[in-house]
């Protein structure tokens, strides 16, 4: 009774802060619809996570059911004896609901999920405000359809790290772009990213310094202050990242193979998904980690609905070039290139030790969606700037026409 009660309150809460959050932001009320569809689709994630979970296996029941082997308590056992970083952390965030409530784990994964959905939202609502244009491939728009992929979804809507990091980063994201009013929901949710993976945070942090500096709508004495805070803040985790870590330095090579490391027996070229890593070139092991499974890849139902994402991942990355100017990069939303430049890294770093598609998918959903963003509003910048051209080159026919008339009608009637 307990689950029903807290789930069916948790799901009437986000569907009256949709409704409110739409309003706030202004938007229309077809994207407030879109909020709750996306709030049930998500649902209906957490419900297959668990089917998934079950009938698979994965990490995430460990957590709810506190089978971790890799986590030894010694002692009196009680909710602090789990507060730590990595894994202690997820068993400290299940600790009350699973051990004193009792929750079952399907409520767990609907918990964590409606936090992956948080995450969405976020995002969502960033879009819909602040980007000048949408974009269509094969007259479909991108805007909302990107929010409705599978690996969106799946990955963040069960109990687990991946849940925590991508509701952690968006939440963050959402912060830093409107800082002067939301600074402190910055610092909260770097904590649960930074707990859940310290190197993802490390980055997350580094990468908003550097955006900050590149923001064209941020005064100089702000980002001198920000970037000052910003900088101390990355002296001081660095040591204590490399303590939780236990590696000496940031070296691509060492966030490679601690990654090898985490993602443990599954991240082998002889399971289900796995790719021979070893024998590719480094161009190859970039294009794999971004744009694969496609669909000679694909082994299950998941990676065959991945690969549809992961063909447009691809089909957008090629306008890059075309689309990318210094203006677009200047008046680019700050969330976007804080969200880029943590992208950068990590992938530098997981595509050198990733050798299971499975896996791929999985830790690429914590920043992928930014660099969709990235090339979405590339495209849709340069789409407005060409309707404010076209706009303009009309207002001056229009006027043009105008004098000509007003001319014409002020002149003299010539004589026969």
């Amino acid at each position: 009774m307990l689950d029903i009660i807290i789930v069916v309150g948790c799901l009437i809460a986000l569907a009256n802060t949709n409704r409110s959050i739409s309003k706030r932001f202004g938007l229309p009320a077809k994207y407030e619809l879109h909020l709750q569809y996306l709030l049930i689709y998500h649902f209906l994630f957490s419900l297959f996570f668990t089917y998934y979970i079950l009938n698979f296996g994965g990490d995430s029941q460990g957590y709810w059911k506190f089978t971790m082997q890799q986590v030894i308590v010694r002692g009196d056992i009680s909710w602090f004896s789990y507060f730590g970083d990595g894994t202690t952390f997820i068993l400290w965030l299940c600790y009350i609901p699973s051990q004193l409530l009792g929750l079952s784990y399907l409520t767990g994964n609907i918990l964590f999920g409606f936090l992956g959905f948080i995450g969405i939202r976020y995002i969502f609502v960033m879009v819909a405000d602040l980007f000048p244009a949408n974009h269509s491939v094969l007259n479909i728009p991108l805007f909302p359809t990107v929010f409705y992929f599978l690996n969106l979804h799946f990955w963040s809507a069960g109990v687990g790290k991946d849940s925590i990091c991508f509701w952690g980063i968006a939440w963050f994201l959402f912060a830093l772009q409107q800082y002067k009013d939301r600074w402190w929901q910055a610092v909260f949710a770097l904590f649960f990213v930074y707990m859940a993976r310290p190197h993802v945070g490390f980055a997350l942090l580094a990468g908003s310094g550097i955006a900050i500096l590149l923001g064209s709508d941020i005064k100089p004495t702000a980002k001198i202050i920000l970037s000052s805070i910003t900088l101390i803040g990355v002296v001081y985790l660095s040591s204590t990242t490399l303590e939780a870590l236990r590696i000496e330095d940031f070296s691509l090579e060492t966030l490679g193979d601690l990654a090898g490391q985490k993602v443990g027996y599954l991240n082998n070229s002889n399971v289900g998904s796995g790719v021979n890593l070893s024998s590719y070139s480094w161009p190859m092991k970039l294009f794999t980690y971004m744009f694969r499974p496609l669909f000679f890849d694909a082994h299950n139902i998941v990676s065959f609905f991945s690969s549809f994402e992961n063909v447009l991942y691809l089909w957008l990355s090629l306008f890059i070039y075309r689309n990318w100017t210094p203006e677009a990069i200047r008046d680019m939303p700050l969330f976007i290139k804080a969200g880029m430049i943590t992208f950068i890294p990590v992938t530098l770093a997981f595509m050198n030790s990733l050798s299971n598609l499975g896996i791929v998918m999985r830790m690429k959903n914590m920043t992928m969606i930014y660099f969709l963003l990235f090339c979405f509003f590339l495209i849709a910048y340069n789409k407005h700037l060409r309707l404010l051209k076209v706009q303009e080159k009309m207002r001056y026919y229009q006027k043009r026409e105008e004098i000509i008339r007003k001319k014409a009608e002020t002149s003299p009637p010539v004589s026969p």
